[in-house]
């Protein structure tokens, strides 16, 4: 959307960038990021064994681009344990809890092949080596310690946040993981509201039926169950500046959320009488027509879907 380059190219922001923080990062960017990246400052965190150094590279992507080679941690210590498994996606500060991980059919990706020490460093740490005092968008998967993480932050950094993503655990798979439970317990009283959920899984099935009945064959027997999910929060509409009323509508838009960037304007235009913001309106309502053409294809294409589901039973 054009008013996403409008706003973010706004004198506010070029003063004070967008600050986008990846803990985990996968090496490519965030898909929901690939709009405002162009404007926003990004620190990336990857962890290994080198000396020490925070590099802000040359990017095609970022405005500015800082990596932290080091394993981010709740609480400041020099090194710590990580738990290198067979998947590296499954790697983790936290062992994992291999008898009860046993009957899933993804069991042996979390087999522990080594366990390194790694250098750490905590965010406010980060931060500071940076020259950063605020967030804007956190985002987290660390397989087990991501709610930790976001509470580790000192409070007047952590109320900058305006969005917030988790990958928690429903099963048990790591030792004094954070749960999905606890996320949605805890992010609504700091005032966070669950924009969406995604949730992941797997079969419950034997590593020894898997072998039985072949891999790809046995996957397709039994049904997948939940085994984490993907979380995203806004924060609710609460402002002390201009600036955090257009970053919180910015994200609305990203996240597709247009009744609540409705809800954004309204409540930013009576705080800050002095802005005009029906252009911001006017674009989000043009938004909200082109969704509802959308509409009968939406409700043509699962109507389709639920016949040719009948047929196939």
């Amino acid at each position: 959307m054009k008013i996403i380059d409008t706003i973010l190219q706004s004198r506010l922001f070029q003063e004070q960038p967008p600050v986008l923080v990846d803990i985990g990062a996968s090496g490519s960017i965030h898909e929901k990021w690939k709009k405002i990246a162009p404007y926003a400052i990004c620190l990336a965190f990857d962890a290994d064994d080198r000396e020490f150094t925070v590099t802000e590279q040359e990017s095609k992507v970022y405005k500015k681009l800082i990596l932290f080679n080091r394993i981010v941690t709740a609480t400041d210590q020099a090194a710590t344990s990580f738990y290198l498994a067979s998947s590296p996606f499954c790697s983790s500060l936290l062992p994992p809890q291999t008898a009860l991980l046993e009957p899933w059919s993804f069991s042996s990706l979390f087999r522990t092949d080594r366990t390194l020490q790694l250098p750490a460093i905590t965010l406010a740490s980060a931060l500071g080596q940076a020259g950063i005092s605020y967030i804007d968008w956190f985002k987290t998967d660390t397989q087990g310690t991501d709610l930790r993480l976001f509470k580790s932050l000192p409070a007047a950094i952590r109320d900058t946040v305006l969005a917030a993503e988790f990958e928690p655990g429903i099963i048990d798979a790591y030792v004094g993981e954070d749960k999905l439970y606890s996320i949605l317990q805890e992010l609504p009283v700091m005032q966070f509201w669950l924009s969406s959920m995604d949730v992941k899984g797997t079969q419950r099935l034997h590593e020894k039926y898997l072998r039985q009945y072949g891999v790809f064959t046995a996957q397709r027997m039994v049904r997948k169950s939940p085994c984490w999910a993907e979380l995203t929060y806004l924060h609710e509409p609460s402002f002390t500046h201009e600036r955090q009323a257009l970053l919180l509508l910015v994200f609305a838009l990203l996240e597709r959320q247009y009744g609540f960037a409705l809800e954004i304007i309204d409540k930013a235009q009576g705080q800050f009488g002095h802005m005009d913001f029906q252009p911001y309106r006017k674009a989000v309502e043009g938004q909200l027509s082109k969704e509802k053409i959308k509409v009968p294809l939406v409700i043509l294409k699962k109507q389709f879907n639920k016949l040719l589901a009948h047929i196939n039973a």
